[in-house]
């Protein structure tokens, strides 16, 4: 065990841990943050998906070695209220059904927004093709990416 210090949505905390531990149980079960989820624990559903430095990674192959003193943003943190393009246009399209993989969808369709703020039909494939959907929402998700687009190309002319 050591003292592994992260910072997980501009919030410090020192945890006693394993630096081998996977950044997900660190997340979930240390810090008490709930929204990120695990799904396959081999990097292959998207599910854990969380923000390392701004980049989406998978949390559940993501030692917490790797990202001390780095910036972690998990699904409670990619806004204060809720108000992220991706998350407006993920209720106004009512994308989840189950709603399991949704966290993990909406971390990785923020990345590709801000790396593509218009992307294309392929460009959301392509980006989104890690994230798995047990209920098939793919089409809905899709849809929302091009609305957050339209949502995200409003705020900055407001």
């Amino acid at each position: 065990m050591a003292k592994i210090k992260l910072n997980i949505n501009n919030k410090d905390f020192v945890l006693d841990a394993d630096p081998q531990m996977p950044l997900l149980w660190a997340i979930r079960d240390l810090a008490g943050l709930k929204g990120t989820k695990y799904g396959c624990g081999v990097a292959q559903c998207g599910a854990c998906v969380v923000h390392l430095n701004g980049e989406a990674v998978r949390s559940c192959v993501t030692k917490i070695s790797r990202a001390e003193g780095q910036k972690v943003v998990t699904i409670e943190g990619l806004s204060q209220d809720n108000n992220h393009p991706v998350q407006k246009a993920w209720q106004e399209v009512d994308v989840p059904q189950c709603g399991y993989c949704h966290s993990g969808q909406i971390m990785s369709a923020a990345v590709l927004l801000r790396e593509k703020p218009e992307p294309t039909d392929q460009d959301i494939d392509d980006a989104m093709a890690g994230n798995i959907c047990r209920c098939g929402t793919y089409l809905r998700i899709r849809k929302a990416i091009h609305l957050a687009s339209e949502l995200q190309k409003t705020a900055r002319k407001g």
